[in-house]
């Protein structure tokens, strides 16, 4: 099976796309992944390199988000066109929604790992969702119509998508998944609180941990994505400390650094209020962190029980109950485990995988039904 996959280089996307590239190829299926966005540096693409069977194609084309991305969209568009006659794969895996409709007889899906308006409906409010962003929806509608399947990476994403571009032909919740490999479950951990995301990013809203006080130290790793090892040590930590709290604000870390702040950090805070990929969360289970979530429909999916939640965007609630398992180590150790327990069962990329090639091999089928 050969299966061409579009990925994103400027979001956490980069993540799952390594993740599902990596599974596929160990899986013995050929992949050929095109990027959009920047133009990754060779640290960024090293996981690549033992990969036999992917073959990489980097293009600096705009995202279909990002500010005058319709002045790319028909030259990125004709690119992938043509790639995908010269090399006829089975199936496109497509992580953008406007090459949905690329004018090739091949399947193809979507995945859905967000969108713009139901963005804006989560963090702003809805009059300015309904702004004039006319043109990125029509192209959301036109990949969406075009689409065998769009794939949500939970129900709620699905649903959202429902409501803002109408029911595709068929659609599909696959969860992300991780492999536990990379992350350390067992090293003691320290009386301290991580979180992940920029104090911009009113979608992360990490905000929440700076204004409230909280009887252990916080820390803020001020970038999803990882950066590669510097060759001159960069200092870019800021230290709020006063008698009550301490907040440290990290830039963004190596793979090394970030896995290293996981496996010692006893407390993860899932602030954000619109998140559907989670990935942080994720990985923060697999380091065996007990995990404060913010009470979001998306976070109640994918974690049930095996968090604890705070009222929903209340830096109040955080800190309660931050303060809660700060206090209470046997129920800390508790909230660790039941989240290590459930990334486990239910969010491996071995099971990510495994779905995706029953979904392949049902397109491909129905394709060759069809012919």
């Amino acid at each position: 099976m050969h299966v061409l996959v579009t990925g994103d280089t400027l979001s956490g996307a980069w993540t799952y796309t390594r993740e599902l590239v990596t599974g596929l190829v160990t899986r013995g299926v050929r992949v050929t992944l095109i990027t959009f966005g920047d133009i990754p540096l060779p640290e960024h693409t090293a996981w690549m390199d033992h990969l036999h069977g992917l073959e990489y194609c980097p293009t600096a084309f705009r995202l279909e988000w990002m500010h005058e991305a319709e002045e790319d969209l028909a030259e990125s568009s004709a690119f992938l066109a043509g790639l995908v006659r010269e090399l006829k794969p089975d199936v496109l895996h497509l992580n953008q929604f406007c090459y949905g409709d690329l004018a090739v007889d091949v399947p193809r899906i979507i995945m859905a790992h967000g969108d713009l308006i139901s963005w804006t409906q989560a963090v702003k409010d809805r009059g300015q969702a309904a702004r004039s962003i006319g043109w990125y929806r029509q192209t959301v509608l036109r990949g969406i119509a075009r689409a065998d399947a769009v794939v949500a990476p939970s129900a709620w994403m699905l649903d959202r998508i429902h409501a803002c571009y109408g029911r595709p032909r068929r659609g599909e919740v696959i969860y992300p998944g991780r492999n536990p490999i990379f992350f350390n479950p067992y090293v003691s951990k320290d009386d301290c609180v991580l979180t992940v995301g920029r104090l911009v990013d009113a979608g992360r809203q990490v905000s929440l941990l700076t204004q409230q006080e909280h009887p252990i130290p916080v820390c803020i790793v001020g970038a999803e994505q990882t950066v590669p090892v510097p060759r001159i040590p960069i200092r870019a930590d800021v230290k709020i400390a006063t008698d009550q709290t301490s907040v440290a604000i990290r830039g963004p870390q190596t793979e090394a650094q970030l896995r290293a702040l996981y496996s010692r950090a006893a407390i993860y805070a899932a602030t954000s209020r619109y998140e559907p990929l989670g990935m942080p969360a994720l990985e923060a289970a697999f380091s065996r962190c007990a995990i404060v979530a913010n009470d979001i429909p998306s976070f109640r999916e994918i974690w049930g029980d095996a968090v604890l939640y705070f009222r929903t965007n209340d830096a109040v609630s955080l800190a309660e109950s931050i303060r809660q398992l700060s206090q209470d180590r046997s129920l800390r150790r508790a909230y660790a485990e039941l989240a290590y327990t459930r990334a486990r069962e239910r969010f491996t990329t071995k099971r990510m995988i495994e779905e995706y090639l029953q979904l392949y091999r049902r397109l491909i089928g129905a394709k060759a039904l069809a012919a």
